[in-house]
């Protein structure tokens, strides 16, 4: 412990810990489906963990079960720098949170291989966070550019994950149960690492191979409450009932099947386990937590400064995925800003650290696999700041956290750590003497 950044390791191991609860070496092989004595394993997978979930999934068929080379094929695709070293499978890097032409190019092989498959194939997809911005078929008559600058005005909009993926669903050829509708004869069994509040299958990835609850008319309201100027092409597709996403009636599902392998709330227990071990009561505010960072955070400090009122010696666990209404033109994400405001919000209370992190390794940024995945906070945070002539409400203001951490150098950059659970928060009050 150091007086600038103390339990600085705590928090860190804590959210190692979650992140390696749902790495898909930990939690992937006991779902994988065995193989049938005929016909082959058709592996998909899209996300920030494909290439991870791709990497056990081929060692396991081929290492461990001995499976013939030409039994098993597949494609993945995900985001730029998550690649992983896979044998056979091609493993296709491609934009997020906004998708480009490499995600196109890489959905329409995917659903070719869909269409090909057999009565006696397994389809096995492989699903986690930035599914959605990974497999990217637009509906007919919308291109990718209308799909990108849709995409960049939600984003910006503060509008929640599910509420975006409300929208994609119903401008995509791949999610909404489409792929599933695809399948034919085959069987298909999706495996995913939900990033999601509720864990809701219809969600995650925007749920390509579940029945969407949404409709057209959602996502129209939904673009319409925050103001979204839609392309024209856009306007005309979320107005067309051929572009219904699929309902639980639909046939397609009787030959599908969906399990989750790794959940937040499990992370956050991982998590929970190293605070108790190292002397914390970890206290669980959910893993499903949403609306802006900010006020979340305010809410949070209040807690904590309640707790340090109390003499407690505690953590503060959440996860979920909270937003950011952009109004200003830095750079940061919602964990950061979220730290940055919670730094304000406790105006340096002597007994709390926090770490705000999401566990796939960044958070917001430019889209780069080397940004910031959070930020620290500790009770020397604010002062520090205004020692370097840093005035932090007006970091917070301009959407600016990672460049206030950055210049404090309390920034968290793990890299991609290859799965993705959504973000965590730890907040320690600690009744230890720091003085």
């Amino acid at each position: 412990m150091t007086e600038e950044r103390p339990n600085l390791e705590l928090l860190r191991a804590m959210f190692d810990a979650a992140v390696a609860a749902a790495l898909p070496e930990n939690c992937l092989p006991p779902y994988l489906p065995a193989p049938a004595e005929t016909g082959r394993i058709v592996l998909l997978a899209a996300g920030k963990g494909a290439g991870a979930m791709l990497e056990v999934a081929e060692r396991h068929y081929r290492e461990i079960l001995g499976l013939d080379r030409d039994r098993l094929i597949g494609l993945g695709v995900t985001r730029h720098g998550y690649a992983r070293p896979t044998g056979t499978i091609e493993l296709i890097e491609a934009g997020h949170p906004v998708p480009d032409e490499a995600g196109v190019n890489a959905t329409r092989r995917c659903l070719e291989l869909v269409k090909a498959a057999g009565r006696d194939d397994h389809i096995v997809v492989l699903l986690s966070g930035g599914g959605s911005a990974n497999w990217i078929a637009p509906v007919t008559g919308v291109t990718l550019d209308d799909k990108q600058a849709l995409t960049k005005a939600l984003l910006r909009s503060g509008a929640t994950i599910d509420e975006i993926n409300k929208v994609r669903k119903h401008l995509s050829r791949i999610k909404g149960g489409r792929l599933a509708a695809l399948v034919g004869d085959a069987r298909m069994t999706t495996l995913a690492i939900s990033d999601v509040p509720h864990d809701d299958p219809a969600a995650i990835a925007s749920g390509p191979t579940v029945p969407d609850g949404s409709t057209l008319a959602d996502a129209r309201e939904i673009c319409a409450r925050y103001d979204i100027e839609l392309p024209e092409s856009v306007r005309v597709a979320l107005n067309d009932p051929a572009n219904e996403t699929l309902k639980p009636d639909d046939p397609a599902f009787e030959r599908a099947e969906f399990k989750i392998v790794a959940r937040p709330q499990a992370s956050l227990e991982a998590a929970g386990e190293v605070a108790r071990l190292a002397g914390y009561k970890p206290i669980f505010l959910g893993d499903s937590l949403e609306g802006e960072a900010r006020d979340r955070a305010n809410e949070h400090a209040d807690l904590a400064k309640e707790l340090a009122k109390e003499g407690r010696r505690a953590v503060l666990l959440s996860g979920g995925e909270l937003t950011v209404t952009i109004a200003g033109d830095g750079s940061g994400g919602p964990n950061q800003e979220y730290a940055l405001a919670l730094a304000l919000g406790l105006s340096e209370t002597p007994m709390v650290s926090a770490l705000a992190a999401d566990t796939d390794g960044t958070d917001g940024g430019k889209g780069l696999a080397s940004d910031p995945a959070g930020a620290y906070v500790f009770p020397s945070t604010i002062g520090r700041a205004r020692s370097f002539g840093l005035d932090p409400a007006s970091f917070l203001v301009r959407n600016d956290s990672s460049r206030f951490f950055h210049a404090l150098s309390d920034l968290l950059v793990p890299g991609p750590t290859f799965t993705n659970v959504n973000d965590f928060r730890a907040i320690i009050v600690d009744n230890t003497d720091m003085s």
